[in-house]
């Protein structure tokens, strides 16, 4: 029984621990400016004070990514398609000023430990001394923001990769035939 016991306690730390911050999903326009101050709050703020949150950024001007935007405007109850629309859990958020900073917060915190919330709280405070150091100090944490690929976009890059093989391949074709050509006609 105690060794049930142990293994369900266990259990439930590791858990607990495991717990992330919620993940943030932003739905743009690149001619918006309240999207631009929405993005660079989170690319200069919230990525660095909070150490494992992803943030997934939606251009809704292409096509490819228009039904997703509608589907979650009627998911987040939104009857105008005005953006930003921000996604953090299950919170939605639709536009951006000051006081949407603190609510952000408040949603990535929801699943946190009392442990995470105090390395973000200190992480926050030690970007406020001096964000230059910090940020330099973690600059692997740019990583955690990734555009949506569209459809146009990974055909695109599939493209230049088969472009970059076809160059490979008519090179080493070529030195093969060069090769061949001076054990062919090398003279005895």
């Amino acid at each position: 029984m105690k060794l049930s016991k142990l293994l369900f306690m266990f259990a439930c730390g590791a858990f607990i621990s495991g717990a992330n911050a919620a993940d943030i999903t932003i739905y743009y326009s690149p001619t918006c400016p309240h999207c631009h101050n929405a993005r660079n709050f989170i690319e200069t703020n919230l990525i660095y004070e909070y150490d494992n949150l992803k943030v997934t950024t939606v251009n809704v001007t292409e096509m490819d990514n228009q039904q997703e935007f509608m589907d979650t405007l009627k998911k987040c109850e939104y009857e105008s398609g005005g953006v930003p629309v921000l996604v953090v859990g299950e919170k939605c958020f639709q536009g951006f000023g000051e006081s949407t900073k603190a609510e952000l917060r408040e949603a990535i915190e929801i699943d946190l430990s009392d442990e995470q919330k105090k390395a973000a709280a200190s992480n926050k405070a030690e970007l406020e001394k001096d964000s230059e150091a910090f940020v330099a100090a973690h600059s692997d944490r740019k990583n955690a923001v990734s555009e949506r690929e569209t459809k146009k976009k990974i055909v695109e890059k599939n493209d230049k990769n088969d472009n970059t093989t076809d160059i490979l391949l008519y090179a080493f074709l070529g030195l093969l035939i060069v090769g061949l050509g001076i054990v062919l006609f090398k003279k005895k």
